[in-house]
């Protein structure tokens, strides 16, 4: 009787890029407007935490939104963007 051996396969995940929102300043929008819109836009985003956002790319000119999957990243970017707002997204290095 012939013993097989099996080979097993070991298959390896590579996880999805993250990629980061990232808000820029404008001298168009309100600031109770970009925060209001942060808000909305981002799941689990709390006031004091949109206000921060808000504030560093007032000060700064950008600040970072958010971190996530490609897919989340354009949906906010273009959410956002709807609402009027500055946002570009770039590769999480």
């Amino acid at each position: 009787m012939a013993v097989e051996t099996i080979k097993q396969r070991s298959t390896v995940r590579k996880h999805a890029p993250n990629y980061k929102v990232l808000l820029h300043n404008d001298d168009f929008n309100s600031m109770e407007h970009v925060v209001q819109t942060l808000i909305q836009t981002i799941p689990g985003m709390s006031q004091p935490q949109a206000i921060s956002i808000m504030m560093e790319a007032h000060t700064n000119g950008m600040a970072l939104v958010i971190t996530c999957t490609m897919e989340h990243a354009e949906f906010y970017c273009e959410t956002l963007r709807g609402h009027g707002l500055t946002c570009t997204m770039e590769p999480d290095e």
